[in-house]
């Protein structure tokens, strides 16, 4: 067991350091100007050894969202049951935050740049539609007697108060962390 524990902490490591090569390098010197060959050879492993983690530099770059999106959905997933859906909504945005660093706001704004590049908008969208059908998905199990469609809208609605917290935190118009932002924003929704 513990050499399984050992394999997969290597494994992680090994993702983890390809992500952040590929974020650097593209942040230094564009999208189109990293291959897969550069972020292999900055990490020291093969490319194909690259191709076991990741399918290409877009899917390298965009792993650290797809990450805390995913403990996003585990966090509403193990929300108490008898919380009611928006309220679990705002409860886990809270604590995926918690003790968490925030990012430097230079850093985001470098990283907002990037991600404007066609190929990482169109994974991107992929990603949203996904995260938004997971969201509501676990809703709708949650109960509530939520159907799909008003838990399609609510998740729709969550995620555009968190780009809508980011992109006033970036912006500098809000003075509070970005964490406080959104809890605010999320907190002037309603739903019944």
């Amino acid at each position: 067991m513990d050499t399984l524990d050992l394999r997969a902490r290597k494994k992680a490591a090994t993702r983890q350091s390809l992500h952040e090569a590929a974020l650097h390098l593209a942040m230094e010197r564009g999208l189109d100007g990293v291959t897969v060959e550069d972020i292999a050879d900055a990490v020291g492993v093969s490319r194909r050894t690259f191709s076991n983690y990741f399918t290409n530099k877009e899917d390298a770059i965009l792993h650290a969202d797809r990450e805390r999106t995913g403990v996003l959905v585990s966090l509403v997933e193990h929300r108490p049951g008898g919380e009611k859906a928006w309220p679990a909504l705002r409860a886990a945005s809270r604590e995926l935050y918690h003790g968490r660093a925030v990012p430097d706001r230079e850093w985001v704004a470098q990283l907002r740049l990037l991600r404007r590049h066609p190929s990482l908008l169109a994974q991107q969208a992929g990603d949203q539609i996904t995260l938004e059908r997971d969201l509501a998905a676990v809703l709708v199990a949650r109960g509530h007697d939520l159907d799909e469609a008003l838990a399609r809208l609510m998740t729709a609605t969550f995620l555009a108060a968190v780009r809508t917290a980011s992109v006033l935190w970036l912006e500098g118009s809000a003075d509070q962390p970005l964490p406080d932002v959104l809890d605010e924003l999320l907190g002037r929704v309603a739903f019944s």
